[in-house]
């Protein structure tokens, strides 16, 4: 938890604690980042209006690090302007609650969160079997013919992503917004650029990649 008031550091902790959970909080941005790069927690709790490195530059720095790009956020706030619940939840915030709260729905927000990092983890880890074609997450490894096809980081987090969803079309903007940040910053021009390179390492597999001319791609089904 990150939040420079101490007695909703306090508050916080006690009812966390109650249902319990681990809990560790600091008063300061700095400090933030460091402990959620450090412990690697479930979820993170973090305040906006923070001294030296605010609340939205900590949630990007922790949505743009492949080590910490895993962990909910939830942003607890008194800032609750459209603006200000915009602008986190497109960082990367998985909630967004604003002060005063109370404990019982925080606790509820927290739970839910947590369920939804689950069922990511879950579904990412999935095998993902078209003819010949063998993707497994859990050892990052792609088979063709039973043969192992290398792919940097990036190539096989878009060829996943996709494969995940045959059928289904997905825009650049949502392919970068899935993948991003995993081995250098992703951006829509840079997709095309995946998106050749993984079709030509899968050679004959690599047609089950289409084009949807003025969208984006889709796995075929």
């Amino acid at each position: 938890m990150v939040d420079d008031e101490d007695d909703i550091l306090e508050l916080l902790q006690y009812n966390l604690k109650r249902e319990g959970y681990q809990v560790s909080g600091v008063t300061s941005g700095e400090e933030g980042v460091k402990l959620i790069r450090q412990s690697l927690p479930d979820l993170a709790i973090l305040d906006l209006m923070l001294p030296g490195v605010d609340g939205f530059e900590v949630c990007r720095l922790i949505k743009g690090d492949p080590r910490t790009q895993h962990i909910p956020v939830i942003m607890l706030t008194a800032k609750g302007e459209e603006t200000d619940v915009v602008a986190g939840l497109e960082l990367g915030a998985d909630d967004y609650i604003t002060k005063p709260f109370k404990p019982r729905i925080l606790l509820a927000r927290v739970k839910a969160a947590l369920r939804a990092k689950a069922a990511k983890v879950q579904e990412s880890e999935s095998l993902v079997r078209i003819h010949e074609l063998i993707i497994d997450p859990g050892r990052h490894e792609v088979l063709v013919d039973n043969e192992p096809i290398e792919l940097t980081y990036t190539e096989f987090a878009v060829l996943h992503f996709l494969a995940r969803q045959p059928g289904r079309v997905f825009s650049r903007y949502q392919i970068v917004d899935a993948v991003r940040g995993i081995d250098y910053p992703v951006t829509e021009r840079s997709v095309d650029v995946q998106i050749v390179g993984v079709r030509k390492k899968l050679g004959p597999y690599g047609r089950y990649i289409e084009t949807v001319r003025g969208v984006g791609y889709k796995f075929k089904e």
